[in-house]
């Protein structure tokens, strides 16, 4: 019955993670949040006291409850590790002794890193970050693939339930890392069941220690033992030596299979008390109310979807007569924009901020609603690879969203209000005239200044009725939607330069919604 609960309870929570980060049509409630927010490190990072109090509390009490049930990774390894004994029925694990000195030098290397804001080693070992990459680079490109040939079924038949998605690589750094780490602890899992968890993961190695003192525990009773082997032949955390009826309850994650495996009824689990030898495992039932209130999530506006909509027209006909320009007059000189700096997503507050909190676990990246969110590699520093960055080659960032905020679990983007997010500055426009098809091509153009919601890009006279952009990178929040709807090819003559640090603009209220009206028609 244990062992049952505790699969039950596994499955639910990891299919609920999973699709969390699969979730493009946002059929997931807000609240599901808290499945990010329980995790260890991002807690840890976020400085939840009232979740590290808890997974503490419920260690001390029942052993290791986040490796056995609430850590993806963990519940990763144990479906391929129950895959395994499938496909090889006879599979036996046997009992090992724990590699201490390789657990306790990862753990110190791990704390060292996240001391000194070396937050890319800490999101490379982070069970919830690692599965976090392999969610979004390897589940999801199928997920969606999944829905677009339902898309294809399902509209021969004139029903439009399902919509057609883009499918395309985010990073190939950080999906080669995906596939990399799902491929060596699965492989570990395959051989040896939990290797990763009692090795190398530093979560494991922490939860580890304090489940050695927990109350409830995995016991021998000795007067029924005859000794067999069969508990430690089914241990996938290899912590049983059944010869000397020991466990180390520090590798020990509760999956009750030496109790199911015991025909004897020689293994229970007891409550016992500190001072007794013994300690171990973890109790695989356990309720957790989420205390803290996750704001509205703030979807974009439709309107701002329309609004590109009328672009494109601009933009293929500027593209034409663009590429007549271009074979006609070889004499124009035009430049390569080239970012300098990086553009960070809205509530990143600094770029040090970002480094020293941010895992990796690319939940923004999944939940961006525009698809500007991608990993970066080396724009932020070695400390900084994979941590998410602002692109402007498929999208803007919405003027009025805060998603990736609202579902960062470790505060490396911190949650804004619309107001907040409407004042906070990211980047600062940036314009080539050079490169401006109103200078080169004196046709007229505007794209950019109707897509701009402060008016940090406005048109002022230029030649005759022509008019030309002006930029005031006073008022700029970085958005990017100028750079996105900028018709010039082959190079942009508009783009946004990131800001190291996060800043505040002060914006007339009465120009901004002057701007949404015009802009918007209402």
């Amino acid at each position: 019955m244990l062992k049952k609960t505790r699969v039950v309870l596994s499955v639910v929570l990891f299919t609920l993670i999973t699709l969390y980060f699969l979730d493009f049509r946002d059929f997931l409630p807000e609240s599901f949040s808290f499945l990010a927010e329980i995790q260890f490190i991002p807690a840890l990072l976020a400085v939840n006291v009232l979740v590290l109090v808890s997974l503490g509390v419920l260690t001390l009490l029942f052993g290791r409850v986040y490796c056995s049930s609430i850590c993806p990774m963990g519940i990763y390894q144990d479906l391929v590790a129950w895959l395994s004994k499938k496909i090889t029925p006879k599979k036996k694990y046997n009992y090992s002794k724990a590699k201490s000195i390789l657990r306790w030098s990862i753990l110190a290397a791990t704390i060292l890193a996240f001391i000194f804001g070396f937050a890319f080693l800490v999101g490379l070992l982070d069970p919830y970050g690692a599965y976090g990459r392999m969610a979004t680079h390897l589940l999801r490109p199928a997920y969606l693939a999944g829905n677009n040939l339902l898309e294809a079924i399902f509209t021969h038949f004139d029903n439009y339930t399902f919509y057609k998605v883009s499918i395309y690589t985010l990073s190939l750094f950080s999906s080669a890392t995906a596939l990399i780490t799902l491929g060596v602890i699965g492989y570990l899992a395959w051989r040896n069941g939990r290797t990763y968890c009692n090795t190398v993961c530093p979560v494991g190695t922490t939860l580890g220690f304090l489940s050695k003192y927990s109350l409830f525990k995995i016991r021998f009773v000795d007067e029924k033992c005859n000794t067999c082997g069969l508990c430690a032949m089914k241990c996938k955390a290899s912590c049983i030596d059944s010869k000397n009826k020991q466990i180390d309850y520090s590798r020990c994650v509760t999956c009750f299979n030496c109790i199911e495996s015991c025909h004897r009824d020689a293994m229970k689990y007891r409550f016992t008390l500190p001072g007794k030898q013994r300690p171990a495992a973890a109790v695989p039932i356990f309720s957790y109310a989420k205390e803290e209130k996750a704001e509205n999530l703030v979807k974009p506006v439709d309107a701002s979807k329309r609004r590109f909509l009328s672009a494109s027209l601009v933009t293929g006909l500027a593209a034409g007569n663009l590429i007549a320009q271009e074979v006609s007059n070889g004499l124009i000189q035009k430049k390569e924009p080239k970012r300098q700096t990086p553009i960070a997503p809205p509530g990143a507050v600094s770029f040090n901020h970002l480094r020293e909190k941010c895992i990796s676990c690319h939940l923004c990246v999944s939940k961006c609603p525009s698809h500007v969110i991608k990993p970066a590699f080396m724009e932020y520093g070695l400390g900084g690879i994979m941590q998410p960055k602002l692109y402007f080659d498929r999208g803007f960032c919405n003027y009025d969203c805060t998603i990736c905020g609202e579902v960062c679990p470790s505060g490396a983007i911190q949650p804004l209000t619309k107001e907040e997010k409407n004042h906070t500055q990211m980047g600062k426009v940036q314009f080539i005239v050079e490169n401006c098809i109103v200078y080169y091509d004196e046709t007229s153009c505007g794209a950019c200044s109707e897509h701009c919601p402060t008016q940090a890009v406005h048109m002022v006279p230029y030649k005759g009725s022509l008019t030309i952009p002006e930029t005031d990178t006073s008022i700029c929040v970085g958005c990017g939607g100028c750079e996105y709807v900028c018709p010039a090819i082959p190079y942009k003559a508009i783009y946004v330069e990131g800001l190291t640090e996060q800043n505040i603009v002060k914006i007339e209220k009465e120009e901004v919604e002057e701007i949404v009206i015009d802009d918007f028609g209402f």
